[in-house]
């Protein structure tokens, strides 16, 4: 709506200092960021060309106020007159964009390394769990993902990673569409780090 528009540009101007693009390191002024341990990840996917609905791969190094848009429509809730296609096609986009936080080297592949990456990053701030922990719950996970999507493997087979459309299998049946939200671009939280 023209009110969310207004709210994400002024939004936009503080995150900018009002300029008329944003860089990664504005993202540095957002309490609510700070300590979440994928930062890096969700910044990066900011700047994600494929994100961007770009043709070209790799990031960009900054982003004007109509990429800005781009990205937080990923982040816009269902609406109620939405019909199967549309409520599918939504689906996907948000999807997608999760799909490229953990697809860091752009080969459209989650591979097993990848994800022990982002297991690892989401579980460094537990100072109980030691790093072999993690990478054991990544493994685990992912031979939970080579099950759903590949079935019962044998035992010469190797799982490459998972693909778009595994990653649509893994997700089936959660409610992506109420999950997927950014809290930090609250207005008012900025407004008390100044």
């Amino acid at each position: 709506s023209s009110e969310q528009i207004e709210h994400l540009h002024r939004r936009f101007k503080q995150l900018s200092q009002d300029q008329l693009t944003i860089r990664k390191e504005n993202f540095d002024s957002i309490p609510d960021l700070e300590f979440n341990p994928i930062r890096g990840k969700i910044v990066h996917a900011f700047f994600d060309k494929r994100n961007l609905r770009q043709e070209s791969d790799g990031l960009a190094d900054e982003i004007n106020f109509e990429d800005f848009l781009t990205i937080m429509s990923y982040f816009r809730p269902i609406e109620m007159n939405m019909d199967e296609e549309q409520l599918d096609r939504f689906r996907k986009e948000k999807l997608k964009f999760l799909f490229h936080m953990y697809d860091s080297d752009h080969d459209g592949k989650i591979t097993l390394q990848e994800y022990r990456n982002v297991v690892e990053e989401l579980l460094s701030g537990n100072p109980h769990l030691e790093k072999e922990s993690a990478r054991s719950i990544a493994d685990g996970a992912m031979m939970e993902a080579a099950s759903i999507c590949v079935g019962q493997m044998g035992p010469d087979q190797v799982y490459e990673g998972i693909t778009f459309e595994d990653f649509l299998k893994m997700w089936q049946g959660i409610d992506i569409e109420t999950k997927m939200h950014v809290r930090f671009l609250n207005v008012d939280t900025i407004a008390h780090c100044y």
